[in-house]
C-alpha cells in the first residue's frame, strides 16, 4: 500500500508544479496587460459587428468613453495607441407566455328493465367542468456587447462582455456602454495602483 501512496505523491508533485506555473503565467500576463493599459492615451473605436444596432451602440460607447475623461478618442485609427473592437447587439422583442388548465368530470348511468316500450328505466348524469387560460405578452429590451482593446502590435490588452435589460433611468444600450466604461476605468485605476 505504501508504494502506491509514494507513487501517487510522486505523480502529484509535477502536476501541482504545472498548476502553480500556470497560475504564475496567468498573473504575469495580467500584470503585463495592465502595464500596457497605462500606456494607452488615445483610442479609436472601430466599427462593431452584429446587427443594424451595432453602429448606434458604437456611438453610445464613444460618448460614454469621452465622458469618462480617461482617454483621448480619435476618428483616425493610425493615430491611436489602441483600438476598441468587438460586437454589439440591441434587441427589442416580445416575450409571450401562455398557459391553460382544465378539469372536467362526467358520469352517466342508465338502467332499463322490462319489456316493450313501457319498461322500467332509470337514468343519472353528472357533469363538472373548469377551464382557465392565461396569455401575457411583455415587451423586452436587451443589449449585449463584447469588446476588446487591441494595441498596435495586435495584442489584446483588455476585454469585457457586458449585457443589460435596461436601467432605471436609461435604456439597455446606454447601460451597456456605461458598464464597459466603468469596467475599463476600474481596470485602468487598478493598473495605476499596481505601479
Amino acid at each position: 500500500m505504501k508504494p502506491l501512496l509514494l507513487l501517487a505523491a510522486a505523480l502529484a508533485a509535477p502536476l501541482a508544479s504545472v498548476a502553480g506555473d500556470a497560475a504564475t503565467t496567468a498573473a504575469a500576463i495580467e500584470a503585463g496587460n495592465l502595464r500596457q493599459l497605462l500606456s494607452v492615451h488615445r483610442i479609436y473605436v472601430d466599427r462593431l459587428t452584429g446587427g443594424d444596432t451595432a453602429a448606434q451602440m458604437r456611438d453610445i460607447i464613444i460618448s460614454s468613453l469621452a465622458g469618462s475623461k480617461l482617454f483621448i478618442l480619435t476618428e483616425k485609427e493610425e493615430r491611436a495607441d489602441a483600438v476598441l473592437r468587438g460586437a454589439a447587439e440591441d434587441l427589442v422583442f416580445t416575450e409571450t407566455h401562455q398557459s391553460s388548465d382544465s378539469i372536467n368530470a362526467h358520469l352517466n348511468l342508465s338502467n332499463r328493465t322490462g319489456a316493450g316500450n313501457y319498461g322500467k328505466g332509470s337514468a343519472a348524469g353528472l357533469g363538472i367542468g373548469d377551464n382557465e387560460s392565461d396569455h401575457s405578452a411583455e415587451r423586452r429590451h436587451e443589449a449585449v456587447a463584447a469588446v476588446r482593446l487591441v494595441n498596435k502590435d495586435g495584442d489584446v490588452i483588455w476585454s469585457t462582455t457586458q449585457e443589460s435589460l435596461g436601467a432605471r433611468f436609461h435604456g439597455a444600450s446606454a447601460d451597456v456602454a456605461e458598464k464597459i466604461t466603468s469596467q475599463l476605468k476600474e481596470d485602468f485605476e487598478r493598473a495605476g495602483k499596481g505601479q
